[in-house]
């Protein structure tokens, strides 16, 4: 089978490339189709509006104490195990446990803030809840071996325990709801799956006949860590703040069932997400490769990347704006409650094609070494969201926290425009999003 050609991008590497990694990557896809339905479709429709609002609010809150305890490392002990391979067990075991502290540490804020948030609004869920899924934090400090397998370029084995792990907390989800199990059961399997990543990445991590007993903690290391990682660290918060702070807010404005109806439009609208991720993957070393041979043609790879970004994420768009009544219609057909997310879902789609486009422009703040500049538009980007949802959730409902995520999407998408040295490329963007680029092609054929 042939892969379609990408303009402006070698159709060689494109081959080698999916032919190493296609497989793999039709596997994830696969197994993430899987776990989306069974989260999206058969446990919403088994617990109902109020109790998937319920199972879902835990992660709105900690997904912000993650970011927090993952203290930033995941990339910058990738790129010193590139260049410092000796140095493997003491820079995995250096900030395995420095994740390992700061998870423990997060679990008094996060009752704090459960604490301060119920002061002012009744809480539909248990703090006991809370604390379970807060357990992610420390957990997840075993996926620092991800880091090795990313340095050593061995990303199948990320993936084996990625698609091992979709499936098997698919199926136990499924089994839960064969077996009618209270909501503390689902609670439980949601810390589960952060388990079964740890599990997984032992295991693959010791196939290698590697040993997590040989990890070594360095005091001086660890400062030094702490003191170049920190960006790294605040930029996941905001990028947390920026994906899930509306959720937060509407259980808070709205309560449980509209959480619940809402966590429904999110998974399905985020679940093309990774779309954006493999491409960049795939063309990216091609146009660093250009950037130092030939700048005109590196400037011409980056458009041609933005015209695809475009094209992919604007036909997911229309297609799903069309489909999204059936969808509901067709999956919640016995909970028609659920009904009223499908016009959410038709406006919560479009901020894909800034997600889409500022995946794109985020690889070449990169390539460029704008650092500071990435992590000050996210902040921008998370700052709108929040200012919109407190007034467009109490006005417009969940479609208000859909139109709030959209504007904030493309704000930070473009707020390199407003930036001397970048604004070029939001030009480049533009010329993307209204199709001028496109049309430029076809007429200078």
């Amino acid at each position: 089978m042939r892969i379609p050609s990408i303009p402006g991008f070698d159709q060689q590497a494109f081959e080698k490339y999916f032919k190493n990694t296609g497989m793999l990557m039709m596997a994830k896809v696969g197994s993430m189709v899987i776990k989306m339905i069974v989260n999206t479709f058969v446990l919403s429709s088994y617990l109902g509006t109020v109790q998937n609002g319920i199972l879902n609010y835990p992660m709105a809150i900690v997904v912000f104490f993650m970011a927090i305890a993952a203290l930033g490392l995941d990339g910058f002990v990738t790129r010193e195990l590139v260049n410092h391979p000796k140095k493997q067990n003491t820079l995995l075991g250096t900030a395995f446990w420095m994740r390992l502290i700061a998870g423990i540490a997060t679990l008094p804020l996060v009752y704090l803030t459960y604490q301060i948030l119920a002061h002012f609004r009744h809480q539909d869920t248990p703090v006991e809840y809370i604390l379970i899924v807060a357990l992610t934090s420390i957990v997840q400090a075993f996926t620092i071996i991800e880091s090795y397998f990313q340095a050593k370029v061995q990303a199948k084995y990320v993936m084996y325990v990625q698609v091992t792990g979709n499936l098997v907390s698919a199926a136990i989800k499924l089994s839960l709801v064969l077996l009618h199990m209270p909501l503390i059961w689902f609670v439980c399997a949601l810390l589960f799956d952060t388990v079964l990543l740890a599990i997984g990445y032992i295991l693959a991590y010791h196939n290698n006949k590697l040993s997590l007993s040989d990890w070594k903690f360095d005091r001086s290391l660890g400062l030094y860590m702490l003191k170049n990682a920190w960006p790294l660290a605040f930029s996941a918060v905001l990028v947390s703040i920026y994906m899930k702070i509306d959720q937060a807010m509407i259980e808070g404005y709205l309560g449980s069932a509209q959480l619940g109806i809402y966590s429904t439009v999110v998974s399905l609208s985020e679940s093309f997400y990774f779309l954006p991720v493999a491409i960049v993957t795939s063309v990216f070393p091609a146009i660093v490769y250009a950037r130092k041979t030939d700048i005109d043609r590196y400037y011409k790879r980056l458009q041609n990347m933005y015209d695809l970004m475009v094209g992919v994420s604007l036909s997911i768009a229309i297609f799903m704006t069309f489909a999204s009544k059936y969808i509901y219609q067709i999956a919640f057909h016995k909970h028609p409650e659920f009904w009223s997310g499908a016009p959410v879902l038709a406006m919560h789609v479009w901020a894909g094609v800034f997600v889409f486009l500022g995946s794109a422009s985020g690889q070449y703040l990169i390539a460029e070494g704008y650092f500071k500049l990435s992590m000050l538009r996210t902040g921008v980007g998370a700052l709108v969201n929040i200012v919109l949802n407190i007034f467009w959730i109490p006005a417009y409902g969940i479609i208000g926290a859909a139109y709030a995520t959209l504007v904030a999407y493309a704000v930070a998408t473009f707020f390199i425009l407003l930036i001397p040295k970048t604004r070029g490329q939001g030009v480049q963007m533009l010329k993307s999003l209204f199709l001028i680029s496109l049309f430029q092609k076809a007429f200078n054929r």
